[in-house]
C-alpha cells in the first residue's frame, strides 16, 4: 500500500486545478475561447498550467514506482516536496511581470532533478 505518493499527488492536482482556475477567469473575462487573443498574461497563465501538466504526471508516477519498490519514507518526503515546491516556483516565476526567471529555473531546477534522481532510483532497484 502506498501512502506518500497520494499525499503529493492530491496536492499537485490541486495546484493544477488552482492554475486551470487562472486561466478560466481570464478566458471568462475577456471572452477567448480558444490561444491567448494576443494578450502575454493569459499566454503565461496557460503556459503556468500546461507546464504543470506536462511534467508532474511523469514525476507521480516515478514517485509511485519508487515508493511501491520500497524506498524509505523520508526520501519519498524528500521527492515529493522538490515536486511539489518546484511546480508552485516555476508557475510562480513564470506568472510575474516581468517573468522572474530565477524563480522559473530554480522551480525547473528541483522538478528535473527530482525527476532525474527518482528515475535512477527507481532504474537502481529495478537492475539490483
Amino acid at each position: 500500500m502506498i501512502t506518500v505518493t497520494p499525499l503529493y499527488a492530491g496536492l499537485v492536482a490541486l495546484l493544477f486545478v488552482y492554475l486551470s482556475f487562472r486561466v478560466i477567469t481570464v478566458r471568462r473575462s475577456d471572452r477567448i475561447s480558444l490561444g491567448d487573443g494576443g494578450k502575454s498574461d493569459m499566454a503565461k497563465r496557460i503556459r503556468a498550467q500546461g507546464n504543470c501538466a506536462e511534467y508532474a504526471p511523469i514525476a507521480l508516477i516515478l514517485l509511485a514506482l519508487a515508493e511501491f519498490q520500497g524506498a524509505p519514507v523520508w526520501v519519498l518526503h524528500l521527492l515529493g516536496f522538490m515536486l511539489l515546491s518546484g511546480r508552485i516556483i516555476h508557475a510562480w516565476g513564470l506568472s510575474q511581470s516581468p517573468q522572474n526567471l530565477k524563480a522559473r529555473v530554480l522551480g525547473m531546477l528541483l522538478t528535473l532533478l527530482m525527476i532525474t534522481f527518482t528515475a535512477i532510483a527507481d532504474i537502481g532497484h529495478a537492475l539490483f
